[in-house]
């Protein structure tokens, strides 16, 4: 129920943002001009928020480095480009990028303290999923098909999704055993 409504809060936020930069900002459009060295000049970039038709030296570069005839002779070697982007679009997939990042960051500590907490009520302390390193012959959930038939007081379809969960771990664990204890790949 939370996660509905954290989903349509951030739906109804994308939505407002994207009606607010229609229009585009005087940041969206610039001309940017990289003027190399010129005699006892050192090389600048300038940038100046103009027009196309404007994105010359001449607009561009203030204030002009050089006078009179020399103006020419230093603006045919600098290079003007007329940039424009999307700041709304780049707002929006930013903001999408964290939201899926803090969804990402919730399941995690869903799986780092709530599961196992979960783990314990339901399967007690002596049950709970061995390390990685301690892969034998012991199965830890080999008894949970029995503890989940006897929880009546659980929806059928939890009960459902719990002993296909257990009935995948088995099969993990029995992979791990077979790939390193008998050096045997499962087909």
């Amino acid at each position: 129920m939370k996660l509905v409504l954290v989903v349509d809060a951030l739906c109804v936020f994308c939505l407002v943002l994207l009606s607010q930069v229609t229009a585009k900002n005087s940041e969206d459009i610039r001309c940017k001009c990289i003027c190399p060295p010129y005699r006892d000049i050192e090389g600048q970039i300038y940038k100046q928020n103009v027009s196309l038709k404007d994105c010359n030296c001449l607009h561009v570069v203030e204030p002009m480095p050089v006078d009179g005839k020399d103006v020419e002779a230093y603006c045919l070697r600098c290079e003007c480009k007329y940039e424009e982007r999307s700041s709304g679009t780049i707002k929006v997939t930013i903001i999408i990028y964290l939201s899926i990042l803090g969804l990402l960051l919730l399941y995690m500590v869903y799986l780092t303290l709530l599961e196992p907490m979960l783990k314990r009520r339901l399967f007690g302390h002596s049950q709970l999923i061995q390390s990685d390193d301690d892969v034998g012959d012991q199965q830890p959930f080999a008894n949970a098909h029995n503890v989940l038939s006897r929880s009546h007081s659980r929806p059928n379809m939890l009960n459902k999704v719990e002993h296909a969960q257990q009935r995948w771990r088995r099969q993990v664990q029995e992979q791990r055993k077979s790939v390193f204890d008998r050096h045997v790949v499962l087909s």
